[in-house]
């Protein structure tokens, strides 16, 4: 079997799952790499075949998705390129990630293409929403890279195909502790917004990993530094908090390591919203955006909250196995006599 798998690089969540899930796939398929998008910080460690500009969404200065510069960017004569020119008929099977590109190449040219992300699950039915309602935003995320069916990722597993985060493995080897710190990471803000707000408390120490900084420094009590994944995780694990936006791979990352976490999502950006509306269900603290008035509420979590216990299971291998058993019900003419070894062995295993 050959499967492609595409991965949304605007962000760092994509890749960081993308990191353990490769890995999995590749023991059981020919897996090609697929990445688009121009804003991830993070590493994926293995070689990527097709690395395309795609549609990705453009993060602002001041807690927003920039709507104009995205829609600037999104359907251009380079992107109906990519999909046009993408050889999606070489493979079997299209593992998406929320990966535009792809998505829309396999629905045009008539390639099986399902999805593995945690949009898929912020879009099912049981999945907590914000109290707004974003039918723009809702139509955003179901459009954006159309799949037949697939499977999604949420911090609970609370339907059939939903599964609990990806928690990859360096996060698991980290050596956690309590410190004196603060890591913060919020990419919509520019810095000086967040040294306008941090600074308002100044008896703590803030690290702020920042998208608007090529350099380290510091002013007062706040150190502003680049992102760079190993000092990110680092800092994190070291933590005795963590402020950052209703992403979902850091804010679960932080829940598993045990970290005191306050979340504030991005406007203009409906999954972000729908995800502060899940974690506001656990008992996570969160906060409209970073502004002056909203510091006596961040003095009031940094004393008073505690953090909330759950555990993400290491369940990776038991899903790819999940994907290739509904594949193979599903889709009888996929030449799973391709795979690096044979299927009927990997399911029964």
């Amino acid at each position: 079997m050959k499967i492609l798998y595409a991965i949304q690089g605007t962000g760092n969540g994509h890749i960081s799952r993308a990191r353990d899930i490769i890995p999995e796939l590749k023991k059981y398929a020919n897996v090609d790499v697929l990445i688009s998008g121009i804003q991830a910080d993070v590493p994926l460690g293995f070689d990527v075949k097709f690395r395309l500009n795609g549609m990705g969404f453009i993060f602002g200065k001041k807690g927003n998705v920039d709507l104009l510069q995205t829609f600037k960017k999104c359907i251009t004569r380079k992107f109906l390129k990519e999909v046009k020119e993408l050889p999606v008929k070489d493979y079997d099977l299209i593992v998406n990630d929320f990966e535009p590109v792809s998505a829309w190449a396999a629905r045009l040219k008539g390639v099986h293409c399902i999805s593995l992300s945690h949009q898929f699950a912020v879009l099912h039915p049981k999945s907590p929403k914000p109290a707004k309602s974003d039918w723009i935003g809702k139509m955003v995320l179901a459009h954006y890279a159309p799949v037949e069916y697939g499977f999604g990722f949420h911090f609970k597993g609370f339907a059939k195909g939903i599964f609990t985060p990806v928690i990859r493995q360096q996060v698991r080897e980290l050596l956690v502790s309590d410190e004196n710190h603060i890591t913060v990471y919020l990419p919509a803000y520019d810095n000086e917004k967040l040294i306008k707000v941090l600074s308002q408390l100044p008896n703590e120490e803030w690290h702020v990993f920042s998208k608007h900084t090529n350099r380290a420094f510091k002013i007062a009590n706040i150190w502003i530094r680049p992102i760079e994944n190993e000092a990110f995780m680092k800092s994190m694990a070291s933590s005795k908090a963590v402020l950052c936006g209703a992403g979902f791979e850091t804010p679960a990352e932080a829940i598993f390591m045990g970290k005191k976490l306050m979340v504030i999502p991005m406007k203009n950006q409906y999954e972000q919203q729908c995800n502060a509306a899940a974690l506001a269900e656990l008992g996570i603290r969160t906060l409209k955006s970073l502004k002056r008035k909203y510091v006596d509420q961040i003095e009031d979590w940094l004393e008073f909250s505690k953090p909330i216990q759950m555990e993400f299971p290491n369940e990776t291998e038991s899903i790819v196995k999940t994907i290739l058993q509904t594949v193979k019900v599903k889709h009888q003419e996929i030449n799973f006599s391709r795979a690096v070894y044979p299927v009927q062995t990997v399911l029964a295993s």
